[in-house]
């Protein structure tokens, strides 16, 4: 299952995609925002591409845990991504990844304005390898506790 993840911004929406089996994130492209019916297209373009089948967005909560402004602004994104295209949304919380995202990309030695185009990019495939893992943990936690009650079944 392909996953599109989203670090959405006022002036750039950073975009990557999962793997087809939904292990690991790349960065795939940074919309530039100009008007929204624009912004969704491009996306939508990209969802049909990859044969997307859920998409998940950054969710800015504050580091004490608390709801912003930016916090409804995403809600909003998301209602209108899922009228839109038909397909789940999730929100992940999307806390320091920009910060995490340039540090990446500063170890790296990439030029300042280099990164400044791929830093959205980047918090993207952080966001969606974030949900990504989570995924993964809840899947082999309830593959454990199903082989217990099979062992238990048989005794």
């Amino acid at each position: 299952m392909r996953i599109l993840g989203l670090d959405y911004g006022s002036r750039r929406i950073g975009v990557a995609i999962s793997d087809e089996l939904g292990m690991t994130a790349q960065g795939l492209a940074t919309v530039n925002c100009r008007n929204r019916e624009r912004d969704l297209d491009a996306l939508a373009a990209l969802v049909r591409t990859w044969g997307v089948e859920k998409i998940v967005v950054g969710y800015p909560v504050r580091l004490d845990g608390t709801e912003g402004i930016q916090c409804e602004k995403v809600k909003r994104f998301c209602r209108i991504l899922q009228s839109r295209f038909s397909l789940p949304v999730m929100r992940w919380d999307e806390t320091l990844t920009t910060k995490e995202a340039e540090e990446l990309l500063s170890a790296t030695h990439t030029r300042r304005k280099k990164r400044k185009e791929l830093v959205d990019k980047v918090a993207a495939c952080l966001i969606l390898q974030g949900y990504l893992d989570d995924l993964g943990r809840r899947e082999n936690a309830q593959g454990k506790n199903q082989d217990l009650f099979h062992e238990d079944r048989s005794l």
